[in-house]
């Protein structure tokens, strides 16, 4: 994936990572569109940030998919990169069914059928481009899990195998596939997970990512270091010792 010179559609991008890395490709000489659920917060961020299109998308939805992937190609047929951002992670205690299957259901839906569902509406259009690419987005829990977000790691787990696979069939085609990998980052994605100083800072975060993306175009995972701890411990022979480091300095991890 080049740095600049992209049109690139962010689902999930209203805050967090998604906003952050929104916000540096623009920077970067990107058209980029943010998409989310809450209309108040694109009407936010398109008035604070002119350039940035903003379209409503819910990937829980598979209606809101098509619509949504409709009005941005509309908008923008120009549009070769789709950031699956959007996710969801909660704590989840499996020893009580009353308590986590509803919250698996819906961490599954979001963040497995959700990516599922957006390169569906927008593998054909990418396929006709000249120089495409499918950013998906998994994390360091897909290689090591943390104990209290089952339904979390395994999706992400989902993801990064969904990305192997994918990659292999769209060999010898104009799209690539990028997965990104990020580790515990100072966001909202948990309660107190912005405060948690075991995490890495947000900017410090994006600021690696995308000089990895500028220095490393043709690069299928996106690892900046910290997470390299986590998505190599079983290469590395010490994986029950990156368990065990994992779940003992992670407060939701206890």
């Amino acid at each position: 994936m080049n740095i600049s010179g992209n049109t690139i559609f962010i689902p999930g991008s209203t805050s967090g990572i998604g906003l952050a890395l929104a916000l540096e490709l623009k920077a970067r000489g990107n058209t980029v569109i943010v998409g989310g659920r809450r209309a108040e917060l694109l009407e936010r961020i398109a008035a604070e940030h002119p350039g940035i299109d903003t379209v409503q998308i819910d990937t829980a939805d598979a209606d809101s998919v098509t619509s949504a992937a409709k009005r941005v190609l509309d908008r923008h047929p120009d549009l070769n990169v789709l950031v699956t951002m959007a996710g969801v992670m909660r704590v989840e205690d499996w020893r009580d069914p009353a308590s986590f299957l509803a919250s698996a259901e819906s961490t599954v839906t979001t963040n497995v059928l959700g990516p599922i569902r957006l390169i569906a509406a927008f593998v054909e259009h990418l396929q006709a481009r000249p120089d495409a690419t499918i950013m998906t987005v998994s994390s360091g829990l897909a290689f090591t899990p943390l104990k209290a977000t089952p339904s979390y790691n395994a999706s992400k787990a989902a993801i990064h195998m969904l990305s192997e696979s994918i990659r292999l069939q769209f060999a010898g085609t104009s799209v690539k596939v990028v997965e990104l990998e990020p580790p515990s980052v100072r966001t909202a994605l948990l309660p107190g997970q912005e405060e948690n100083e075991h995490a890495m800072p947000l900017d410090e975060f994006v600021a690696e990512v995308i000089d990895l993306i500028e220095t490393r175009p043709d690069a299928k995972e996106i690892q900046v270091e910290r997470v390299k701890f986590l998505r190599y411990g079983e290469a590395r022979g010490d994986y029950d010792q990156v368990v065990e480091t994992l779940n003992g300095t992670d407060p939701h991890g206890k």
